[in-house]
């Protein structure tokens, strides 16, 4: 190894920047990227707690797990993980989400 980091962000092509508001904050987005995106970038793991009150978010990444549920333009269980952010979008999330 040459000792020099690969650095991702000098080979990626990313989207057009989207303005995504996220529980009433304005995050940077880009076209493309998933909701989770967005708030994890920013610093934000927990999207939702469940019944028993556990915190949940991104777990399995993939769309499986149910575990990163938010509202999308008034449409309530949406994956974050699997769903590409567009313009026009706005995403809440939950405090307490019922067990599939």
């Amino acid at each position: 190894m040459s000792g020099k980091a690969f650095r991702l962000e000098a080979h990626l092509q990313r989207g057009s920047v989207v303005r995504l508001p996220v529980d009433g904050a304005i995050l940077v987005a880009y076209e493309g990227d998933t909701v989770a995106t967005a708030p994890l970038t920013a610093g934000r793991r927990v999207f939702r707690h469940a019944a028993t009150g556990e915190p949940r978010g991104i777990f399995c990444g993939i769309g499986l797990c149910y575990d990163c549920l938010v509202t999308v333009k008034g449409v309530g269980s949406v994956r974050a993980c699997v769903t590409a952010v567009r313009e026009g979008m706005k995403v809440t999330t939950a405090s307490v989400t019922s067990q599939r």
